[in-house]
């Protein structure tokens, strides 16, 4: 496992961290968007408070390193690396702790099948080895949603959740498909759902303690933990090459298997 230093200087080299390739002015459109309640961006979360513009900016630049300048409107943006650690250690403790529990109900999903399914399966495989009870449910619910012609499906890959547009994993910032799979379960509801986008969103809204991956630009979740829906946010860019999220994989599993 690479210590913090050099894991810290991989995130910056693959712009997982760091310099990230989101531009700071697609950044501040969905600050923007979500202050004024657009659903796509609250991930099928609610808020209490009102959450304007600024205080999304200001919450994005204490939770996940933005540049807290709001003249800052063009160009480079930023998440901090040390965040970015400091959150995925305390990611792993939450699901080390949820680990511990006897035969626990986990529930892994993610709405980018081509970044952070890479960081999914792994954790999947650790969770089963230890005893996790992994759940599939509404393998197959089929719907259509806002955004896209043809109905998509809930398929699983490695007891990982995802939607399926003809034989194809697809990107989704969709909160319906986890709302289908919890009325499904019903009261036999996860012990800890690890997920992304609109899959975490709606388990935190539906009070299923819930950890979650999140780009700077995708404010819903960070916005859902600081109103205390989600347990722990990692900020991370959730979309560069596969195999540049091994080294970060490989801390979440090392830790978690260390409090085991």
């Amino acid at each position: 496992m690479l210590t913090r230093d050099e894991l810290r200087e991989h995130l910056i080299m693959s712009r997982i961290a760091g310099d990230v390739a989101t531009p700071r002015e697609n950044n501040l459109d969905h600050y923007s968007s979500l202050a004024n309640r657009d659903p796509y961006y609250m991930l099928g979360l609610t808020f209490d408070q009102p959450w304007t513009y600024r205080d999304v900016l200001a919450l994005m630049a204490k939770a996940a390193g933005v540049v807290a300048d709001p003249g800052h409107r063009w160009g480079q943006d930023t998440i901090d690396p040390e965040r970015t650690i400091d959150a995925l250690d305390a990611m792993a403790d939450r699901i080390a702790a949820a680990l511990s529990q006897d035969s626990p109900r986990v529930l892994f999903a993610t709405g980018h099948p081509t970044g952070l399914l890479a960081v999914h399966l792994p954790l999947a495989r650790l969770a089963a080895e230890r005893g996790a009870v992994l759940l599939s449910p509404a393998e197959g619910w089929t719907y259509s949603g806002s955004g896209f012609g043809r109905p998509r499906r809930i398929r699983y890959l490695g007891d990982v959740a995802m939607l399926d547009d003809k034989g194809a994993f697809v990107h989704t910032h969709d909160a319906a498909p986890m709302e289908h799979m919890l009325a499904e379960l019903g009261d036999d509801r996860p012990d800890l759902v690890i997920a992304d986008h609109g899959w975490a969103g709606a388990a935190g809204e539906a009070g299923v303690p819930t950890v979650a991956f999140a780009d700077s630009n995708d404010p819903g979740l960070f916005v859902g933990e600081a109103e205390g829906k989600i347990d722990v946010v990692v900020p991370l860019d959730d979309n560069v090459l596969p195999r540049y999220y091994a080294p970060l994989t490989e801390r979440l599993v090392t830790r978690v298997s260390r409090a085991l």
